[in-house]
């Protein structure tokens, strides 16, 4: 485990969902995944053998979906959701007021939001740093990558109804 490795909010829905897909994988999918590049092998010159080489490439991706995994269930922080008292914190769909515009996203982890097609910013992130803990109403500033200094003022906070 790195020294940088951030801690991330997970709703116990979201938790139990990645622990599954962790199970899933480290266990019947390795066993798949092996037999197939083993059926594979046993088809000759492996130089030529698409199925083969394809095999391994999604065996290398599921071992990295893997290390994710271990990585954010390692250092989650596993909560109910947050209370509908207009504070924002991690587990919050948040609207703000962006250069004259509304956005509408969820701060927090992404794992939380899975199959939603809604934005997510960490809270980690500069917008998320910024308003986490401020109230409906309240306005916060943050830099952009840019250096530019963004003003938001939050005009809607509610726990995310995964």
């Amino acid at each position: 485990m790195s020294e940088t490795a951030t801690t991330s909010y997970l709703t116990q829905d979201a938790y139990d969902r990645l622990q599954a897909e962790l199970r899933e994988l480290s266990g019947p999918g390795r066993t798949e995944i092996a037999k197939r590049i083993e059926d594979a092998r046993e088809e000759g010159d492996l130089k030529e053998n698409g199925g083969y080489h394809a095999a391994k490439e999604e065996q290398g991706k599921m071992e990295a979906r893997i290390r994710q995994l271990t990585q954010i269930l390692d250092t989650a922080t596993v909560g109910e959701a947050p209370p509908d008292d207009g504070v924002v914190e991690p587990g919050m769909v948040v609207t703000v007021e962006m250069f004259g515009d509304e956005e509408t996203f969820l701060l927090g982890s992404r794992e939380i939001a899975d199959g939603s097609d809604l934005e997510v910013f960490s809270d980690q992130s500069p917008l998320g740093a910024a308003i986490n803990g401020k109230k409906v109403g309240d306005s916060a500033s943050y830099e952009a990558p840019n250096g530019k200094t963004i003003d938001v003022k939050i005009t809607a906070a509610k726990p995310y109804q995964g």
